[in-house]
């Protein structure tokens, strides 16, 4: 199926489901709905960060330090996470970790995030539609690139929420 027409979670301001869109109608009227964040650590506690490719429909060829994305129809936080990470990097049957959720909104959209964690040791395998290079880095070093380069607005304030709840990791 075509991205554009895929049919996501439509939800209002305090998060409760009212509906259904495909993706297209979604961006083109800046609907509020639901994504899922996934940070993905390895055990050395370093992130995960992907850049983007310039095909995708919102914030295309920025730096993210979430893999992720919209939660479909019928689906729960949960489920998308587990749908994202498998088809983004190839990741399958590793616990998550639930963070909290939040409202994001810009000029390009209106989201109530699902936060999750994992730890994951093993193969990455990016989907070439959705990502453009990736890999795991130290904490400050992520922060350091996400100083000079553009980074997704609602992934930043993730990581800045991610951070002020786990003080002291990103020292590391």
């Amino acid at each position: 199926m075509d991205p554009a027409e895929e049919l996501v979670t439509i939800v209002d301001e305090h998060n409760r489901v009212v509906g259904v869109a495909p993706r297209r109608e979604m961006r083109a009227r800046r609907l509020p709905h639901r994504s899922t964040y996934i940070l993905v650590f390895n055990p050395c506690g370093e992130l995960y960060v992907h850049r983007r490719t310039l095909t995708k429909d919102i914030f295309p060829g920025y730096y993210d330090p979430a893999v992720g994305g919209v939660v479909l129809a019928g689906e729960s936080y949960e489920e998308g996470a587990r749908r994202e990470l498998a088809e983004e990097v190839g990741i399958r049957d590793v616990p998550l970790t639930w963070l909290f959720t939040f409202y994001f909104a810009d000029a390009h959209t209106r989201v109530w995030g699902g936060a999750f964690s994992c730890v994951y040791d093993g193969p990455i395998v990016p989907q070439a539609e959705e990502i453009a290079s990736g890999g795991f880095l130290p904490l400050p070093e992520v922060l350091a690139l996400a100083r000079t380069q553009p980074f997704t607005p609602d992934g930043r304030y993730l990581l800045s929420r991610y951070l002020a709840a786990h003080p002291g990791t990103a020292r590391q």
